[in-house]
């Protein structure tokens, strides 16, 4: 699609799907259409009743008094009322806009939560969160300007060429000859600032997923002394998005003074032909009084809105984005399909083939057979797609070729949920949110009771440094709150997966956070977690798998040796080679 196509204009495809978005709250919708006709005719009969009263005033002595007083009282009824109703108007806005933006984020936080987790991983995350924060911003504040414009702006059009007519056709016509003008130079210089809008909040979505992604790995940074560098980055970001938003400006901050300008000899062309006409005694003077208000009403939506272009081009720039994000496609439904139901526990790749991308193969004609309870280590050099066999049972992934059998279903044909719900998990990167130790342990059973979640934390050996947390279990952690170890993270993580009790295990070197003291008693625990369960290990370090059943050793996707401890030792092929090379190391750092 052409960047002219994707630029706003009123066939926008994202700008009617955001006006259907505000019709859908219909009451609101109907009351401020109701609020800003009512309201703003009210305020039109003003200029009118203004030329009547000033028609009263005959000349010197000559006033007449009772009819005046009668005007002066009706209009400031009516400027009141009038005044009320923008108040109405104002505040039906704001609930409008608030509701529409609340089920937007609603629907961008929803729909993050339905893509699959290979969309995700393709996406600059701090981009993900800047479309549920600026970007939804900048439509709320585009609609807050926008709607109560755009509806007191046609009402006020309508209305002031209406009265116009009547008070004199000839010269509403000359004022209509100049409007196209004034239009056409509002949509041209209009045009020149959609691209860079669009520009400015793509740019804003980078820019925050590079803070983003600095700030989470400062240490990293900091520990490659490569601040001046990143901070270079982060400059050359700023200035495209400086220069953009720069240009962006310009461009919508001329409308406005550009369109004034026209208006301003629309106003003093009708101030003259009224005046000829009023000296020729065709118009009273109190009718030349209201014409010219109302030529200045006339010309104050069109100014209004150029004035606020600023707002809605960024907003129908964000409201793209957002809506990117919520046409994202999702996980198919499968609600129809059958739980799986883990009996034993036998685990079945027959000809399974996956690649990230087509023309780079990783896993092919993978076939498998692990038996019930076994617990199998997974190892390999970086690479070698061990995380990948653990996404392809977890579906996070899917198989381009092949099948996976958890006791003869085939997971493809059953509720992901039940799926992952068999799984626990304990991976090498802790994930712990700001909540309670307690909400943090029980993140996978929210109902469990304080007695399970201290019986997982001890068999976790997780307990002891609990106790001495400020308020033990009801500790507050995370950001801003009290901050733990790595490996108190990771102990948390595992009491997490003790409180489940799933059928099924993946661990992602679960003890690599820990010291050596304790990673001897979480391997203990662990084995009695894994106690007739079918367990995955990813191994990093090859001396924490010696008791595996089943040992995988992967390179480039397949699956190059299998067995024991013992038998790839004889074997004395890759694996045998892996684990020298560790011990070697381990050797000369001695």
């Amino acid at each position: 699609m052409s960047k002219r196509k994707k630029s706003f204009h009123p066939a926008d495809p994202t700008f009617w799907r955001l006006i259907r978005l505000i019709a859908e709250q219909k009451i609101l919708f109907a009351g401020i259409i109701a609020t800003a006709i009512l309201s703003n005719l009210i305020v039109l009969l003003g200029p009118r009743l203004i030329g009547q009263a000033i028609d009263q005033m005959i000349g010197p002595g000559d006033i007449l008094w009772d009819r005046l007083r009668q005007l002066v009282l009706l209009l400031l009824i009516l400027f009141v009322f009038g005044s009320a109703g923008q108040w109405s108007l104002s505040v039906l806005t704001t609930h409008l806009a608030s509701r529409v933006v609340r089920r937007l984020r609603e629907n961008c936080f929803k729909r993050i939560n339905q893509v699959p987790l290979s969309v995700l991983d393709k996406k600059s995350h701090g981009d993900m969160v800047n479309r549920l924060t600026y970007d939804l911003d900048a439509i709320m504040d585009g609609m807050l300007t926008g709607l109560s414009q755009a509806f007191t702006g046609l009402v006020t059009l309508a209305g002031s060429l209406i009265f116009m007519f009547w008070l004199n056709p000839l010269i509403t016509l000359l004022v209509l000859a100049l409007m196209p003008l004034s239009f056409k130079l509002a949509g041209t210089i209009a045009r020149k600032s959609r691209q860079k809008f669009r520009e400015q909040s793509e740019i804003s979505g980078e820019l925050n997923g590079m803070a983003e992604e600095m700030i989470e790995n400062m240490n990293v940074i900091q520990a490659f002394r490569s601040q001046a560098r990143q901070i270079g980055r982060y400059q050359k970001i700023n200035e495209r998005l400086y220069q953009s938003g720069q240009k962006a400006q310009f461009y919508s901050s001329m409308t406005n003074p550009a369109t004034r300008l026209i208006n301003h000899f629309a106003y003093i062309s009708v101030a003259i032909l009224s005046s000829l006409l009023a000296i020729g005694g065709t118009m009273t003077i109190g009718q030349m009084a209201s014409f010219l208000v109302y030529v200045t009403q006339f010309a104050r939506p069109i100014n209004e809105i150029t004035s606020v272009a600023t707002q809605l081009q960024s907003a129908i720039a964000s409201a793209r984005r957002v809506f990117n994000l919520i046409d994202t496609e999702i996980e198919s439904d499968d609600r129809h399909l059958p739980g799986l139901v883990v009996q034993n526990g036998e685990i079945v790749f027959s000809n399974a083939s996956f690649s990230y991308r087509r023309d780079q193969h990783l896993i092919q004609d993978l076939s498998l057979k692990i038996k019930s309870g076994q617990m199998v280590a997974i190892v390999g050099p970086t690479g070698a797609g061990k995380t990948t066999l653990v996404n392809l049972l977890l579906r996070f992934y899917e198989l381009d070729a092949g099948s996976i059998e958890i006791d003869g279903q085939d997971i493809s044909q059953v509720k992901r949920d039940s799926l992952r719900t068999a799984f626990g998990m304990v991976l090498q990167d802790t994930w712990l949110f700001t909540g309670t130790v307690h909400d943090n342990i029980a993140f996978g059973m929210p109902e469990a009771d304080s007695l399970a979640v201290e019986e997982a934390a001890r068999q976790a050996h997780a307990h002891t440094f609990i106790r001495r947390l400020p308020d033990g279990y009801q500790t507050m952690i995370g950001a801003g709150h009290t901050v733990l170890s790595q490996g108190q993270q990771q102990l948390l993580t595992i009491a997490r997966a003790f409180l489940v009790q799933p059928p099924l295990l993946l661990l992602d070197e679960a003890t690599s956070s820990v010291d050596t003291h304790t990673e001897l008693q979480i391997q203990h625990a662990l084995r009695s977690l894994m106690h007739g369960r079918t367990s995955f290990v990813i191994a990093h370090r090859l001396s924490t798998i010696r008791e595996a059943d089943l040992i995988l050793v992967m390179k480039d996707g397949n699956i190059i040796e299998k067995g024991d401890h013992n038998q790839l030792i004889e074997q004395n092929g890759f694996y045998r080679q892996l684990l020298d090379s560790q011990f070697a190391g381990i050797m000369n750092n001695q």
